[in-house]
């Protein structure tokens, strides 16, 4: 029996290329299991639907080997739970040398595929820990020129210290400043929170609250 498997992260995200490329090969489409979820593990509803299918000599087909997963350690222990517990085959469209039936039935094909799918590996995990570092360091160069990064810090408004010191003098309420200032009562109360000892050393405590 011949299994195909369509994989995108998001529900958001359109299965029409991959398939496209699976409906070339003229599969039932009771044979074709979609999973629109993350590849950060197998825990995927249609992709265990479909391993408890898969039987001997059965063959699995995917577009591309990170359809089946984007953590290429993972991918390889359910490659070998594949091809060698399971005993069935997988052929890779976009990478011809992943593909188990290579040289018939004997051993040939199924070790060049676990070659190259290691080369594979090994590549990958090499660039993104390349990535990772040049993020870094290009994080670490730009916080040397200044650059700042995280959220811009939200200017408050002209009137804003103005306002808390008639708030602390007791001139107004705390909904008078904050309609002054035109922002949330939760904001406004941080704001005393941070610049009560700041502006005023005046006793508070009888401050007007509504």
């Amino acid at each position: 029996m011949t299994y195909a498997y369509i994989r995108v992260s998001t529900k958001s995200q359109n299965i029409d290329r991959q398939y496209e490329e699976i409906n070339k090969l003229n599969i039932d489409n009771k044979y074709i299991y979609i999973d629109k979820e993350s590849g950060k593990d197998f825990d995927r509803t249609n992709y265990k639907r479909l391993i408890k299918k898969l039987k001997r000599d059965d063959l699995l087909i995917v577009k591309s080997i990170d359809r089946l997963g984007r953590n290429y350690h993972m991918i390889i222990e359910e490659w070998s739970k594949i091809t060698k517990n399971i005993g069935a085959d997988i052929k890779v469209l976009d990478m011809p040398l992943l593909d188990t039936r290579i040289k018939g039935k004997n051993l040939v094909g199924k070790f060049i595929s676990d070659i190259v799918l290691q080369v594979l590996s090994f590549v990958a995990e090499n660039e993104r820990n390349n990535i990772k570092e040049r993020q870094l360091e290009g994080i670490r160069i730009a916080k040397e020129k200044g650059v700042r990064f995280g959220r811009p810090r939200k200017e408050l408004p002209s009137n804003t210290f103005i306002t808390l010191e008639k708030y602390f003098k007791n001139t107004i309420k705390s909904s008078q400043a904050i309609n002054i200032i035109g922002i949330s009562r939760s904001s406004f109360f941080r704001l005393v929170s941070k610049y009560r000892t700041k502006l005023f050393k005046a006793n508070t405590s009888t401050l007007l609250l509504d």
